[in-house]
Formats: structure tokens, sequence, C-alpha cells
């Protein structure tokens, strides 16, 4: 009976009487600098009608003259990776980020303020995850170097077409070709030298999901009845096909990675040296790469030739450096800082027992999948086990 008395006493005879709603933005969590508060459009959606306002220094937009009724509310945002850095600290690596918020069937009767919460979405692509170069032993305790490969990860919240991507294996000799000195005085800094250059199809799309994994192997076979350390990569994605005269088994079934360049006539496969260095990065460029310029080592005119990748083109790189009995061989890092802070190897000095190194796992996205340690510096970022299977990242 109090319930009917109570809605007998609501007079909707003004219905239609014009308010306004002012719409209070609150920042991410994750925001722990202060941002610019003003100038963010929010939108107010009420079927077909839609009606926007922009935020004030406050971070209030107000709408007035504003038809009581039930509404939609929302806003959107990009940060540049640098934008994101500054308002929140984190130095995971990134290509930016969307900052969004939305509130659902609202109902708007009398003036009022309304306060959106928004979220930060982080816009990862894809990184070098695993990098399997130690290689193990057979049977006979014959070296077994077939089942090497190497894992890209898509950390972004959306799915990602690699069609195109260019994967680089960096300069490797034990008596470096360039050293970050000589590259400074000869290319100021511009560009990485490369042993070779394989590309995805890009005749195709092929789309790694939110989370999703490609799996770039040398022989796309079961390994594992060859060493218990060895994994199963029949179900990879693309396989460097070998047209040696003692090739690995290839897998007809896998797509072809495509060589693009070898510093070797005779070696068409990913060469990833046991040791180390073993050291990756990938790319995306429109240029013709097959046509970029080489180089000899440094004062030199003979010899072999690494091509020259601008660093500008570089998305992820890892430095991967020698074990010796001396200890990992710091001063021979091919990559610059601002490509990898850091480095990784593995324990063994001479590789064959199974290991291999990869990203840790920092924390989940929204959805549930691993965002992967990524502080551009690999020897916070990577770990080495001998038990990570393909496609995981905790064991």
């Amino acid at each position: 009976m109090s319930v009917c008395m109570l809605m007998s006493c609501v007079d909707y005879s003004d219905a239609t009487t014009e308010t306004t709603a002012r719409i209070q933005l609150l920042m991410p969590a994750e925001f722990v600098n202060i941002t610019e508060l003003s100038g963010h459009e929010i939108i107010m959606q009420q079927g077909e009608k839609q009606l926007s306002a922009t935020t004030d220094a406050d971070g209030v937009a107000t709408f007035n003259n504003l038809i009581p009724d039930v509404y939609d509310i929302s806003c959107s945002w990009e940060l540049t990776a640098d934008e994101y850095h500054k308002v929140t600290n984190d130095d995971q690596v990134v290509s930016g980020c969307t900052v969004s918020g939305s509130l659902n069937s609202h109902l708007i009767k009398e003036e009022q303020t309304i306060q959106l919460s928004t979220q930060l979405s982080i816009n990862r692509d894809i990184i070098i995850g695993k990098i399997y170069f130690a290689g193990s032993k057979d049977d006979n305790n014959r070296p077994y170097d077939a089942g090497k490969y190497l894992e890209l990860y898509n950390q972004s919240d959306n799915e990602v077409d690699v069609a195109g991507l260019y994967i680089g294996l960096v300069e490797a000799e034990s008596t470096q070709a360039y050293t970050l000195e000589n590259l400074h005085e000869a290319f100021a800094d511009s560009v990485v030298l490369l042993k070779q250059i394989f590309r995805i199809p890009a005749e195709a799309n092929h789309k790694v999901p939110s989370g999703g994994t490609l799996l770039i192997v040398n022989s796309a076979i079961d390994h594992s009845p060859i060493d218990a350390m060895e994994s199963d990569l029949s179900g990879a994605d693309f396989e460097a096909k070998d047209f040696s005269s003692r090739p690995v088994q290839n897998n007809p079934a896998t797509p072809a990675l495509e060589l693009v360049y070898s510093m070797y006539p005779s070696i068409s496969i990913m060469n990833l040296v046991g040791s180390g260095p073993c050291g990756v990065v990938i790319f995306r460029t429109e240029e013709d790469v097959s046509q970029w310029p080489l180089t000899y080592p440094y004062g030199k005119t003979s010899g072999n030739q690494w091509v020259l990748l601008p660093k500008r083109y570089v998305i992820d790189g890892v430095e991967v450096l020698r074990n010796k009995a001396t200890g990992v061989e710091v001063g021979s890092k091919r990559l610059y800082n601002d490509i990898d802070a850091g480095y990784t190897y593995i324990n063994a000095i001479s590789g064959r027992n199974g290991e291999i190194v990869y990203r840790k796992t920092s924390k989940k996205s929204a959805d549930g999948h691993p965002i992967l340690s990524d502080t551009n510096n690999s020897s916070n970022d990577f770990q080495v086990s001998t038990t990570i299977k393909p496609r995981k990242y905790d064991e």
C-alpha cells in the first residue's frame, strides 16, 4: 500500500521538461600521473539520436537542454606509447593504448552529475616470445639441431595479421663483423646487421588471435622421440624449408617460410647458433628488402656480407649472447639499447641441453590471456627452461 502511495506521488506531467546532465570522466586506475582532462568527447545515444559534448579542464562534459529519457553514454580515445608511459609510469613496451568507458541504459530524469569510469586497453602487438636455439643430443650422443624454433606472441587485445612480417637473424660471427662502436662510426646508429631474413608469406592473411602464438620451425615433425627435451612441432604455422644436400626432415603439409636472404648460400633453414650469439628481430616495411644494401665486415672489402636493416623498422628485438666459461660475452652486444637494453642467454656453454629462452608472464589481460614481460630489457623479461612447451608460457 505504501508503494502504491509513493508511486501516486510521482508527477510525470513534466517528463518532457528539458534538463541538464554533467558527465564526470574518471580516468583509469593505472593513471598515476596527472593527465589532460579536457578535450575528450562524450557521446550520449538514445535510439537514432546522438549527442556529443567535450570535457572541460575538470573532466566534465555538460549536456544542456536534454530531454529526459534512457541514454547510452560512452567515450573513447587513443594514447601514443609515449603518452602511455608518461601517465602510467609503466615500462612495458606497448604500441599505444585505448581509453574507453561506457554506461548503458542510464535513466536521466532530472539535473544530475554522472560519473563515467574508464578502462585501459593496451595496444600491444606481436613480440618475440621464445627462441629455442640450444638443440640437444640424440640416442647416440650426437648433436641434434632439427628441433630448433622461434615463437612469436600476440600481446594485443585484438587479432593481428602477420602476413608480410619479416624475421631477421642478427649477425653472429665469433669475431663481430661490427661492434656497436663500429656501427656508430659507420652508420650513425641507424642499422642492424642481419645474416638471414625470412618473411611470413604476404599473399594471404594469416591472423594470430589475441593471446595467440606463431610457431616457426626448421622441421615441423614430432621431435620428442629423439630426446625428452625436444618438442612435437608437427602443428607449426610455418617451416623454413631445407634445400641442402643433407636436409632436415620437412613436413610438406606445413606452409613454407619465405627465405629473403641468407649469408650462407647452402643454408636455407634458420641458422640458430646452438651456443649463441643468436639475436632475433622482427620488422615490417613496404620496401623491397631484397634490394637493401649489404656490407662486408668493418674495414674490409671482401668476405661474408650482411644486410643493413634500417633500425626504424624494428618492431621487437631480443639480444641473445653466448655464455662462456669466463661468463656471458656482454661486450659483444649487437643490438642497440633502444631495441634491447639487456640480453638473455642459456646456462650451457655449448648448448645441446634442450634449454630455451622465453618471456616471463607479467600479468593477465582483461580476457585472461597472459601479458608477457616486455620492458625492452631481455635481462628482465626472459628466463630459461628445459620443460616449457611450444605455445605455453606458464610451467
